[in-house]
C-alpha cells in the first residue's frame, strides 16, 4: 500500500490524476492538498474526499507555501506528485506575482519538506511544463532543448524546474520531473484554448483566436497524462530519478486549426473566428518529443486528437452547471504586443 500526496488535486489535471489512482489503486491512500484558487473547486474531485469518513481519502485546503502544513503532509507520503502551480500564460502577464509565489516558493517550500522526510518520501515528481522550453529550435523538442521561457508563468515554472533538479544533484532527492505538453479533457477551465473554444460553440459565440492563428501547439489529452505518471511512481528508482520526461503527441497544431476542428466536430456552421491582437511573448511552436519516456517506460499516446476531442466536447455539453460559473473569469485584459489593451 501506498500514500500518495497531491498538491493541487483539486485542479485540472491533479483532480484527473486523482480521480484516476482511486479508480486504478483503491487501496492506496490518496491526500490531497488544495489552496481552491479560481481554478481549483473540490467539484472535481470524488466526494469521498469531502465526506470525510473514509481514512485514506483526505482532503487539505491550505496553501503550499505554508511549511508547517506541508511538512505534516508530506510525512505521510511515500509518494509526492507536485501539480500545484498558477498556470495561465495570459493571466501571468495580467498579473504575475502570485506565478512566482506559488511556482517557485511554493516548490521551494515541497522540496524542502521532502529534504526534511527524505527517510520516508521514496518518490518526488515534480510538474514542470513545455513552456519552459520557448518556441521550437528544433523539429521536435527533446529533454535537452534549451530553455527559454518567454512569459512570466513560463520564468516561473522553470525556475520551479531547475530548482527541483537542484535538490537532486545536491541532496540526491528521488526527484523526478515531467514536462507535459498542452494537455486538454474534462474539468479544464474555460481560460484554456480548447474548453473555451468547445464552450463558444455551445453558446453560440465566436471563437477567439490570438493573433493570425499560426501559433501552433501540441496537444496531449490529460487521460494519457495520468497514466504516465502511474508509470512513473511504480518504475524502478535507477530508471527515473533525476530525469526529466517530456509527455507529447510529437504533433504540433496551430490555434486557428483547433478552432475550425472545433467547428467541425460539433457540426456548429454557424461557428465563426475571429482574430485578435497576439499575445505578448507568444511562443510559434512547440512540437514534443516523447522518445526518452517511451524508451525507457515504454508509454506513449493512446488517446487520438479525434477521440480525444470529441469525448472533451461531449463532456462539456454534458457537464453546463460545472463551467457556466466560469464564464465570467474567461478574458484578460492585456495590452497587447502592438500596445493596444484588448480581453484576451
Amino acid at each position: 500500500m501506498k500514500t500518495v500526496l497531491v498538491t493541487g488535486g483539486a485542479g485540472f489535471i491533479g483532480s484527473n490524476f486523482v480521480n484516476y489512482v482511486v479508480k486504478k489503486h483503491p487501496n492506496y491512500s490518496v491526500i490531497i492538498v488544495d489552496a481552491l484558487t479560481y481554478a481549483g473547486s473540490v467539484d472535481n474531485i470524488p466526494k469521498e474526499f469531502s465526506a470525510g469518513d473514509n481514512p485514506q481519502r483526505a482532503f487539505w485546503y491550505g496553501n503550499i507555501c505554508n511549511a508547517e502544513l506541508v511538512l505534516a503532509l508530506v510525512a505521510e507520503a511515500d509518494v509526492v506528485v507536485h501539480f500545484a502551480a498558477e498556470t495561465h500564460v495570459t493571466r501571468s502577464i495580467y498579473d504575475n506575482q502570485q506565478f512566482f509565489m506559488t511556482d517557485v516558493l511554493g516548490t521551494h517550500t515541497i522540496a524542502n519538506a521532502v529534504l526534511k522526510n527524505r527517510h520516508k518520501v521514496r518518490r518526488l515528481i515534480h510538474i514542470s511544463s513545455s513552456e519552459v522550453y520557448g518556441t521550437a529550435e528544433t523539429p521536435l523538442m527533446d529533454e535537452h532543448h534549451p530553455l527559454n521561457p518567454m512569459s512570466p508563468y513560463a520564468s516561473a515554472k522553470c525556475g520551479a524546474d531547475r530548482l527541483m533538479y537542484s535538490y537532486w544533484a545536491t541532496y540526491k532527492l528521488p526527484v523526478v520531473i515531467v514536462r507535459p505538453f498542452n494537455n486538454y479533457g474534462q474539468r479544464q477551465h474555460l481560460e484554456k484554448v480548447v474548453p473555451r473554444f468547445i464552450t463558444s460553440a455551445i453558446l453560440g459565440e465566436p471563437i477567439t483566436v490570438h493573433g493570425d492563428g499560426s501559433a501552433a501547439r501540441d496537444f496531449l489529452h490529460v487521460d494519457d497524462t495520468c497514466r504516465a505518471l502511474d508509470m512513473i511512481i511504480h518504475a524502478d528508482d535507477r530508471t527515473v530519478t533525476g530525469e526529466v520526461f517530456n509527455l507529447a503527441s510529437g504533433v504540433h497544431r496551430p490555434v486557428r486549426d483547433i478552432g475550425r476542428d472545433v467547428i467541425d466536430a460539433m457540426e456548429a456552421a454557424d461557428a465563426r473566428i475571429v482574430y485578435n491582437g497576439d499575445r505578448p511573448g507568444q511562443v510559434v511552436r512547440h512540437s514534443g518529443d516523447a522518445g526518452k519516456i517511451k524508451r525507457i517506460l515504454g508509454w506513449e499516446p493512446s488517446i487520438s486528437w479525434t477521440e480525444g476531442l470529441r469525448s472533451t466536447i461531449d463532456w462539456y455539453r454534458d457537464n453546463r452547471d460545472w463551467w457556466e460559473r466560469q464564464l465570467w473569469m474567461r478574458k484578460i485584459p492585456i495590452t497587447t504586443s502592438e500596445g493596444k489593451v484588448e480581453f484576451h
